[in-house]
């Protein structure tokens, strides 16, 4: 990737107990700004993107035109909150889960292991999820 471009957060990466969300803003940030490396523009909106946004029962294109107009992360959660579906903590619980294990004997497993071919980690026996997918691939694991 060039030195123009910069890599998006980890989907790890959480915000008051809420997996991925941080790599969501972030991505839509550095697509305002030109900063997002063209791989990632057919997938905005999309994978973990679209859940992420399921979950919450928001639009993506409504929640990125929040943060395009320069709602911090913690302000583009709030607003999530408060335009979206209530969810009680056990909810958080078992979507971060979900979330964390995408890929792992599941039904996109088969998905995963065609990323991993096409990527040279076929051989890659520590990548089990697309979290650890991502993380391998934008260099972090």
């Amino acid at each position: 990737m060039s030195e123009f471009y910069e890599t998006p957060r980890s989907p790890r990466d959480e915000i008051d107990g809420v997996v991925y969300f941080p790599r969501l803003c972030h991505k839509v940030r550095l697509h305002a700004a030109g900063r997002l490396h063209p791989q990632y523009h057919a997938n905005l909106g999309g994978g973990m993107d679209l859940w992420t946004c399921q979950f919450f029962g928001v639009d993506y294109a409504e929640l990125a035109e929040h943060i395009r107009a320069g709602a911090s992360d913690e302000e583009a959660l709030a607003w999530t909150r408060e335009n979206g579906v209530s969810r009680e903590p056990f909810q958080f619980a078992w979507w971060s889960s979900f979330m964390r294990t995408r890929g792992f004997r599941d039904e996109i497993a088969g998905k995963l292991a065609q990323r991993k071919a096409e990527s040279g980690f076929a051989d890659r026996h520590d990548i089990l999820t697309f979290m650890d997918y991502i993380d391998a691939d934008e260099g972090r694991i």
